[in-house]
């Protein structure tokens, strides 16, 4: 028996990914192993977008190379930093015996045959346009949590952002053709997942590169009618894509969460400009107000890039005080980091690293302020949380709201009398927070 071991890095996306991959290598009939020092080949799902990822995946790379001087005998990296570095891995990173680039994935266990079989120059990398319908089977392994999964509808971005590197080793937006994804899902649900979160580089352009409009409110219509699931998540919803036909699918779909994550970066349309956005200040404003008309209760999670080229204190400024106007449920900041090969690394005024971290420092501060007003005003509600797991020592469950993507956003801690499965769905009242979490009494009801 040949054992292989998988590291996945980066986003969620990577996860779905690592997931197809091990499901390839498993139907090859390799078995699968949770520890490196059992394995006789690990794969590294490789991260490269912003240069912390990248330190992690090489990192990852060479703890991996010490397992070499006992039983391990290849090494392969895939994925982002695989595509975008190739050469410089090739030259600097001996210890990696294949490399595999984006649009290659589905050959992983090709390519390990080939390393068993003698080969050595067998890395993998092709068009990386290339599309869904040439990319293997949709089977996957869990390898997490068996009732929540993401759900890949797209690859690539066409958007080119000034600060973004992703167009250039995901190559063009390219959409999963729907009776595929469908696939997938009613596989994934006979398996026992409960949570769908659909996933892209920008989930609201679905299927105009297929279909010559978008199509996102359509998926979601047919996720709906799969008997079994329960709830359906939103991520990367660009603002300006956010239109009057999804807001309305969102908030008559019984299986939609009132959820959405939606990156802005910035508030300020000079700083907006410069980043290569698609919206202005008007917009963001605009669309947050729509959601929130409709539906009343939508939790809108975003993230902000400080310290951008040419961000000025007054730009900050502007930034936080609609940032306190906006109210948005969950913001995550995160300091700019200057990619090579994208426009803005060329660009002047770069902001010292010093400007960027305190700049971060001001915005995680309000938003823990907004964090607990939000939370205050959920004190008495009852809603419903898919259970995670339990926690012996304090006596409680944890788990998420509605409100709430996983790896993210905040907890909920429910005292119950009776013993909750992970992966149930049941009611609680909300009887005290804190900055960012929830506590609970489950609500008992006749089951």
């Amino acid at each position: 028996m040949f054992n292989i071991y998988m590291a996945s890095l980066g986003c969620d996306k990577n996860t779905a990914d690592s997931e197809k991959m091990l499901s390839i290598l498993s139907h090859r009939g390799y078995m699968l192993v949770n520890a490196p020092e059992e394995a006789d080949a690990a794969v590294v799902n490789t991260c490269c977008f912003i240069q912390s990822a990248t330190e992690e995946s090489i990192q990852q790379l060479l703890d991996l190379a010490e397992y070499k001087k006992d039983r391990l005998q290849y090494l392969i990296a895939v994925g982002c930093m695989a595509e975008r570095f190739k050469d410089d891995m090739k030259k600097n990173l001996p210890e990696v015996d294949a490399l595999i680039g984006t649009a290659g994935l589905d050959q992983i266990a090709d390519v390990l045959d080939d390393l068993r079989g003698g080969k050595k120059d067998v890395d993998v990398f092709e068009d990386i346009n290339k599309k869904f319908e040439d990319q293997g089977p949709v089977e996957r392994v869990i390898t997490e949590h068996p009732y929540m999964e993401y759900l890949k509808i797209a690859e690539g971005c066409d958007k080119r952002c000034t600060y973004c590197a992703i167009p250039y080793f995901k190559g063009k937006y390219r959409s999963v053709p729907m009776e595929r994804i469908l696939l997938e899902a009613r596989g994934l649900v006979r398996n026992g997942v409960k949570e769908l979160i659909l996933v892209a580089q920008e989930t609201t352009c679905y299927g105009v590169d297929l279909y010559g409009e978008k199509r996102l409110p359509q998926l979601l219509q047919a996720l709906g009618r799969i008997e079994g699931l329960e709830w359906i998540r939103l991520l990367y919803c660009y603002p300006e894509a956010i239109d009057d036909e999804l807001i309305a699918e969102m908030a008559s779909n019984p299986k939609v969460l009132h959820y959405v994550d939606m990156p802005i970066q910035h508030t300020e349309d000079s700083v907006l400009k410069r980043m290569g956005r698609r919206i202005d200040h008007k917009g963001i404003i605009d669309v947050v107000a729509k959601m929130r008309a409709v539906m009343p209760d939508i939790a809108i999670r975003s993230t902000i890039i400080t310290g951008f080229p040419g961000e000025t204190q007054e730009d900050h400024a502007n930034l936080m005080e609609t940032l306190a106007s906006l109210k948005l449920d969950h913001v995550g900041a995160f300091t700019y980091s200057r990619e090579e090969g994208t426009p803005a690394f060329d660009f002047p005024d770069q902001v010292e690293e010093e400007m960027k971290e305190s700049y971060r420092d001001d915005i995680m501060e309000l938003q823990a302020e907004i964090s607990n007003e939000h939370n205050e005003n959920l004190v008495g509600k009852e809603l419903d949380v898919l259970i995670e797991g339990y926690l012996p020592d304090d006596g409680v469950y944890m788990g998420r709201t509605y409100r709430d993507a996983p790896e993210v956003d905040s907890f909920v801690w429910v005292k119950a009398d009776r013993e909750l499965m992970s992966g149930s769905i049941v009611p609680v009242q909300i009887t005290d927070h804190n900055e960012y979490d929830l506590f609970a009494d489950l609500v008992e009801e006749d089951y």
